[in-house]
């Protein structure tokens, strides 16, 4: 597969498409402009997929798991091991990304990219592991570039399938004790940002383990620094398989002109990448909302991004993306299945 290729493949979305959006959206029974960001998101759903009545009932949520040996730094609340536990719960449909997907009437979808554990027994897992965890970024890379490209790959593969299933709308989801680290470290790189602005508490650390965590990140950036002269090889050098394949399924899904929905720190680190290799893919991404970890707010406001929700949400998974689905379908449903003055024979300002 040919990342550059891919790149040049994604395209503006069209102004044209936007403003034919905006004249239905004017006309709709309602003061201009009353249903605020709603209306912004219609628009957008509209000139993405270049259709007069686009639906979005066909919606995907698909999770990366993988796992982190810098977790034996004592980055993490949590051991190692709840990753693979956690993709045990997912599979039986028992964790909160599937509470809120059903409700959602979205799929999920539980993808091995990089787990320390080999989940032989678990068959609706899709196997795409690229290595058993991400190297321990305090003592060098990562991944090797080629491991960071086919990760991507991989992410890339999977809108594919979702777009050939009729998937219209997919979110991004992971799973990776410890990957709270990676991600800030790639904010501090790519944004760029220093640590103690990107780094939170993750899964709940105390004011102790925060500051060995920005000690942490700091020691990774300084070992790794002459290996990150471009977004992959910063992907490469401190990131994460599951951030790779959301670089990746963030990739996949505007070359399909797919809206693609993404969730919170995590999510939006692989985002940030996608966003380096081609700005373009900006036009294709909603932000669900804004998490409670430090450095996505330094995210937001770095990027001039509004996200759609902000609810001190910090569970990942795709929780908050999968909310924000709904939100993006009422959006769409307003557009579609509102009157306009002249459909209920109002005539403005009378």
């Amino acid at each position: 597969m040919d990342l550059e290729k891919i790149l040049k493949e994604i395209k503006p979305v069209s102004k044209d498409w936007l403003n034919r959006a905006q004249k239905r959206l004017d006309n709709l029974t309602k003061p201009r402009g009353s249903l605020g960001l709603l209306e912004e998101l219609a628009a957008r759903v509209v000139a993405i997929r270049e259709q007069e009545r686009p639906s979005l009932e066909k919606k995907e949520v698909i999770i990366f798991a993988g796992d982190h040996d810098v977790v034996s730094e004592g980055v993490s609340a949590y051991p190692q091991e709840v990753t693979g536990l956690m993709v045990r719960n997912f599979l039986a449909g028992g964790a909160g990304i599937n509470v809120l997907a059903r409700s959602a009437g979205a799929e999920v979808s539980v993808i091995d990219i990089g787990m320390k554990e080999d989940l032989a027994d678990a068959g609706e897992l899709i196997k795409k592991n690229i290595r058993r965890g991400a190297g321990n970024i305090a003592k060098g890379p990562a991944m090797t570039r080629k491991e960071a490209l086919d990760a991507v790959y991989v992410g890339i593969k999977a809108a594919e399938k979702a777009y050939n299933h009729g998937t219209v709308m997919i979110a991004s989801g992971e799973m990776g004790i410890g990957n709270t680290t990676p991600s800030s470290a790639l904010f501090s790189v790519l944004l760029p940002a220093g640590v103690i602005d990107v780094t939170g508490r993750g899964t709940g650390l105390d004011e102790e383990g925060l500051n060995r965590k920005a000690a942490i990140i700091e020691q990774a950036l300084n070992i790794n620094r002459s290996e990150m002269d471009d977004p992959v090889s910063a992907l490469a050098a401190v990131g994460g398989f599951e951030i790779a394949g959301i670089c990746g399924l963030c990739l996949g899904g505007a070359v399909h002109r797919m809206v693609v929905v993404t969730d919170g720190f995590i999510s939006c680190a692989g985002a940030l990448v996608a966003m380096r290799l081609n700005p373009i893919i900006k036009d294709y991404l909603f932000f669900s909302h804004r998490s409670s970890e430090k450095g996505h707010q330094t995210f937001f406001e770095k990027e001039g991004i509004r996200p759609i929700l902000d609810l001190d949400l910090r569970l990942g998974e795709g929780t908050g993306a999968v909310l924000a689905m709904q939100i993006i379908e009422n959006s769409i449903r307003i557009y579609d299945e509102m009157a306009t003055f002249d459909e209920a024979g109002i005539k403005p300002g009378a």
